[in-house]
């Protein structure tokens, strides 16, 4: 083995200065916590370094429950289809469901689990953060395992790969390139609601956590403009700092999985990642981590290879899919009927009707938004993803705008809408555009950056151009990565409806009509009749357009549209 150099120390010193910082600001963590008082947050702009630690550190637990979840649910939807017919449908209700939906059960739930510690609550904000990233994810590479090319997958079964061994070499580097952008738009979802999870206000209780979003929450609620810009200026050092060490270097080492038979001209680069190849350290791992990669394999061959026929009888299918949809749905009408009993005891099943019609006023803002991010962020995604030079610039630029919590630029909107006279009926769908139209630009972009070079290469010689290009090799390259976005970007707006619809800064409130006010004032005053009631009627409208609309698109993907 060749000498170790000052790259390999400097990769080493930095490695234990992190793991020496998770542990320091870990110690928070455990402290001893009464749910019955209100946590004062020190907006002092010295405590900023340590709140954006502890936001980091949330951020990144949530972002590894996410790729675990992503990982299992999504393989389990694509391989079994009838597992797909349950898991895929409440895929779509769980990305429905409000953040503040999950937190006041999580809340309650986790402080029980863990009574008098920090932890509790830490675990609580941590779940909230996830259930804003993982959706997202899991959408990506379940349409990239269900529309994996029929070659790689018969050249899988003739090799008889055992099941990990096609997971990991076939189905991963397959769905790569789009996993690491859907997860740098799920980690910039995850900052827009870093407010609501860390400045949790749950049947009239208020619990906060040390963190940049609960510094923002407070400064807000006190009108302090400037400490409001500290908070800012924070959130950005974060967010360019974390693209620039973390998800830059994964996009451009993502490169490698395009599936291409020419290479690229130009490819995308990145500081941190030359750096890492020049040190001795990944290979050592590599080495030191064989001797695991060949355990798992051999695990693999304990559930048999994957030479499964492509046909299976269709009279066992029936006959199993029968046994499946009496057990499942004896379940569901079981919790159907309970939860029917519980609202009828309490306030009557009339609770729904409001609901149902503030969800057709926040329907049309999501409609509305949809469309309009469609027609403008496409073309640029599309321009993006086809040159390396211009990912550069613009991934932190987009990175930062996408990664802005809506609560930040509160005092601005309230500004804006008072001077300007603005209805926040209108205004609130500039607010959701915040933290949903990213979606369609990010997938739009990793679904350009996976069309291969030869592919360009041959439109080029062949002359095509202007609307035949975009017909005949942008459009179906493009289309299942947007039709995630759409499908992520369509309950991504549903659930920014919450923290859109009501704006506060100091002692000014403006609140829309719409589902998504309805919910923030029912889970503050802790009516969980309404709260269940809005919840289940976001959920049915998320469900009906996804039904309608989303899936059918996802088939044509799938059999249409896979390269």
């Amino acid at each position: 083995m060749s000498q170790l150099t000052w790259v390999d120390a400097a990769v080493a010193a930095a490695v234990l200065v992190l793991l020496y910082v998770v542990l320091r600001v870990g110690q928070g963590t455990t402290v001893a916590f009464n749910s019955r008082q209100n946590v004062h947050i020190d907006t002092d702009p010295s405590q900023l370094p340590y709140d954006a630690a502890r936001s980091l550190l949330r951020m990144f637990a949530a972002l590894a429950l996410s790729i675990a979840f992503t990982f299992g649910y999504a393989y389990a939807a694509a391989k079994s289809r009838r597992l797909e017919r349950i898991l895929i449908p409440a895929l779509d209700i769980l990305q429905s469901v409000p953040v503040l939906g999950f937190l006041t059960v999580a809340v309650s739930g986790f402080i029980a689990l863990f009574p008098g510690s920090m932890l509790g609550l830490e675990c609580a904000s941590i779940f909230a953060i996830f259930t804003s990233q993982a959706w997202n994810m899991t959408f990506g590479f379940y349409s990239s395992l269900t529309s994996l090319p029929r070659e790689l997958d018969e050249l899988s079964r003739s090799f008889r790969f055992t099941r990990w061994m096609r997971f990991w070499k076939v189905e991963l580097p397959a769905g790569m390139i789009g996993l690491v952008w859907n997860g740098m738009m799920s980690f910039g979802g995850g900052w827009f609601f870093l407010v609501a999870s860390e400045a949790i206000s749950v049947n009239n209780q208020q619990y906060s956590l040390p963190g940049v979003g609960s510094y923002a929450g407070a400064a807000i609620a006190d009108g302090d403009l400037g400490k409001v810009g500290w908070a800012i200026l924070a959130m950005a050092v974060m967010v360019i700092g974390v693209n620039f060490l973390f998800w830059r270097p994964l996009t451009a080492w993502a490169e490698k999985f395009k599936n291409e038979q020419s290479e690229a001209n130009e490819v995308q680069r990145s500081v941190v990642l030359d750096f890492l190849r020049r040190s001795h350290w990944p290979r050592l791992l590599g080495r030191a981590l064989g001797p695991l990669g060949r355990q798992l394999n051999r695990a693999g061959r304990v559930f048999g290879t994957d030479d499964r026929p492509l046909a299976v009888d269709p009279v066992r299918r029936r006959a199993g899919d029968v046994c499946f949809a009496v057990g499942a749905g004896g379940l569901i009408l079981w919790g159907l009927t309970d939860l029917g009993h519980y609202l009828y005891d309490r306030t009557g099943l009339g609770v729904f009707g409001e609901p149902l019609l503030l969800g057709l006023a926040t329907f049309a803002r999501v409609v509305l938004l949809v469309a309009v991010a469609t027609v403008i962020w496409v073309p640029i995604g599309v321009k993006i993803g086809f040159s390396p030079r211009l990912t550069r610039i613009a991934q932190p630029v987009v990175q930062v705008l996408a990664s802005f919590p809506a609560n930040f630029l509160f005092p601005l909107a309230v500004w804006f809408f008072l001077r300007t006279g603005l209805s926040i009926n209108l205004g609130g769908t500039l607010l959701m555009a915040l933290g949903a139209q990213w979606y369609i630009l990010f997938n739009t972009i990793a679904g350009a950056m996976a069309i291969p070079t030869d592919l360009r290469e041959a439109m080029d010689d062949l002359g095509v151009r202007g609307l035949q290009r975009w017909r005949r090799l942008i459009i179906p390259g493009i289309f299942p990565s947007y039709v995630t976005g759409g499908i992520t970007a369509s309950g991504g707006a549903w659930n920014a409806s919450i923290v859109s619809e009501v704006v506060v800064f100091g002692g000014t409130t403006l609140t829309a009509t719409g589902l998504g006010a309805y919910i923030a004032r029912a889970t503050e005053s802790g009516d969980h009749p309404q709260l269940i009631a809005g919840v289940a009627v976001m959920s049915l409208y998320v469900v009906g357009l996804n039904r309608l609309v989303w899936r059918r698109l996802y088939r044509l993907a799938e059999t249409r549209y896979s390269l």
